[in-house]
């Protein structure tokens, strides 16, 4: 039997994840972060030779996907990581730090770490995702710790093995 890959990179996250999830996104980077989204877009639209005004000429919901598939794109990687990083520490550091805390890793008060330990348990990490997706949108639970496994080369092998097998976690 052949497992499929779940370690994904940071753009292919933007790429897999739930529209609805993306839509969130975007519109707390409308809201709290301007300058980021307006750079995002205007390098997007260079990288597509087209100029911004066709692209606010679109209904939100297609400018949400239009950014979306672009940041799925391998050369915008770099860009998909931080803008991911941003907003999960703008806008979900409750569930960064719900993560954390049920494992009983130390964090900063926005759910950041400076070096990642060693992999926990499976069944402990199991016992934290069932916990997170009870509080917290599911979506964004599976986009987050999707990214959390990409931020280390190597990720969490136990992590990698329930992100495979909870359906819960599927991206795409």
């Amino acid at each position: 039997m052949v497992r499929a890959r779940t370690m994904y990179k940071m753009n292919e996250i933007f790429a897999k994840m739930p529209a609805t999830v993306a839509a969130q996104l975007f519109a707390h980077l409308a809201e709290k972060e301007p300058n980021l989204l307006k750079a995002t877009v205007t390098t997007l639209c260079e990288q597509h030779k087209i100029r911004p005004v066709f692209f606010e000429r679109k209904p939100r919901t297609e400018r949400y996907a239009w950014i979306r598939d672009g940041l799925g794109r391998s050369r915008n990687a770099n860009v998909a990581a931080h803008i991911l990083q941003i907003w999960l520490v703008g806008a979900h550091s409750k569930l960064l730090c719900d993560f954390l805390d049920g494992l009983g890793i130390s964090h900063d008060e926005h759910g950041t770490i400076e070096e990642l330990p060693a992999a926990p348990e499976k069944a402990k990490i199991a016992e934290v995702i069932t916990d997170l997706v009870t509080k917290h949108d599911p979506g964004v639970v599976a986009v987050y710790l999707h990214a959390f496994q990409a931020t280390d080369e190597n990720g969490w092998s136990t992590l990698e093995e329930l992100l495979g097998e909870d359906d819960r976690l599927k991206l795409g």
